[in-house]
């Protein structure tokens, strides 16, 4: 029997992103900026309509000099990981 794991929580994922740009006060210009990334792709991340690459949540992490665990990390917000069945 194959055990899953619950979806990746990629609301905490994206509220994450928002909550680190707003806590230095940057625009989505300025993290644009730093991250290389376009202010288009940004948005579209804060707003959930994509969720990006890996390549693109690394240029995050050291744009916002966050350690990518911690981004990454709300993936698993609000759920345990499956534990296997007793035997």
């Amino acid at each position: 029997m194959t055990i899953f794991p619950p979806g990746p929580n990629l609301d905490e994922l994206r509220l994450e992103l928002s909550r680190l740009r707003a806590a230095r006060g940057w625009t989505y210009d300025q993290l644009a900026a730093r991250s290389g990334l376009s202010r288009r792709t940004l948005i579209e991340l804060e707003q959930g309509r994509t969720i990006g690459t890996l390549q693109t949540w690394h240029a995050l992490a050291h744009a916002l000099d966050a350690p990518l665990d911690l981004l990454l990390g709300r993936l698993c917000d609000g759920h345990q990981p499956p534990t296997p069945p007793e035997h």
